[in-house]
């Protein structure tokens, strides 16, 4: 089955935006968006899926190789060995340095809600003036240091599908994130974890890096349609494992619709880049598809984004 996504006007977009928009939901001053939905009672909840004690991460390896989908690897080099004496004497330590982009698609990431904007606006209705080269004012990345705990549900869309993977340019409809939902015998709620595979990590272990953006092959993601969908159900968090996007978009004057309106219109919590090959073997061996999530990014202050390595817990 192929989905390619409808043609959607640009005016279309503005109405989606419209509807799936949080500004002023929970206050003009609000810096969580949907972390709101996350309370205290629904971390107790998602506590109660932990039976086996498994876990498993749903981060990909920081990627240390350039590649089409890696025009910026990540630096890491050993600063220390073991063959430095210390005037000191025992014992002898290994030091390493890392420097890695907060974002891209070969790393495990979080975006904070200042990272994308829409027509000069940030969620919430923040100017862009907001960020300058010295980092955010508001929004940043500290927002979720306390770690952010629910109860994950994977929707797989390949399983449906009977596929290995979605190809790249195949759009997700709403309809179809249902027909997964009833499938699988789970249902996407309020306050959820929504961890969405569409086999894109598994593609690129079986056949290569490909250049996944508008010059390459483009990805599978979301049909835009999807994000009323997302709304209604008050998802707090969205875990892919490629960034959401379809690629070539089906938005008039859009690279990307689904960042804006995940981030910016409903202030909704983002990871991109995520794997979830080990996670469904481990749910089909477990034979369920919800399970206690933690997503811990970096307390980085100014922060646009963090290296995350997100772990389910059954």
């Amino acid at each position: 089955m192929m989905t390619k996504p409808d043609y959607v006007s640009a005016e279309e977009f503005d109405e989606i935006f419209q509807s799936v928009s949080n500004w002023g939901r929970w206050g003009a001053d609000d810096e969580k968006g949907t972390l709101n939905y996350i309370t205290p009672e629904t971390v107790q909840k998602a506590a109660s899926f932990v039976k086996s004690g498994r876990t498993v991460s749903l981060a990909i390896p920081i990627n240390k190789v350039a590649g089409p989908d890696n025009p910026h690897p990540a630096l890491h080099y050993i600063t220390h060995n073991h063959d430095i004496d210390i005037p000191q004497g025992e014992p002898h330590f290994v030091l390493d340095f890392l420097a890695s982009e907060c974002h891209g698609d070969c790393h495990s990431h979080m975006d904070a809600l200042c990272h994308v904007s829409y027509r000069g606006r940030l969620y919430n209705d923040r100017p862009v003036s907001s960020v300058t080269s010295r980092g955010p004012e508001i929004y940043d990345i500290t927002t979720y240091a306390h770690s952010i705990v629910g109860r994950g549900v994977l929707l797989d869309i390949p399983r449906l599908r009977k596929v290995k993977w979605l190809e790249p340019g195949e759009a997700v409809t709403a309809e179809e994130l249902e027909a997964a939902e009833k499938a699988q015998g789970v249902r996407l709620g309020e306050g959820d974890i929504f961890l969405f595979r569409t086999g894109h990590h598994r593609r690129r272990l079986e056949l290569g890096a490909w250049d996944n953006g508008y010059e390459g092959d483009g990805k599978a993601g979301l049909h835009v349609d999807a994000l009323p969908w997302l709304h209604e159900r008050k998802a707090a968090v969205f875990l892919p494992d490629g960034d959401g996007e379809t690629v070539p978009c089906n938005v008039e004057g859009m690279a990307y619709p689904v960042h804006p309106l995940q981030i910016t219109a409903m202030g909704m919590i983002c990871a991109d880049s995520l794997q979830f090959e080990e996670l469904v073997k481990v749910c089909e061996e477990e034979k369920r598809w919800e399970f206690m999530t933690v997503v811990s990014p970096l307390r980085l202050p100014g922060g646009t984004g963090s290296l995350i390595n997100p772990v389910a817990i059954f």
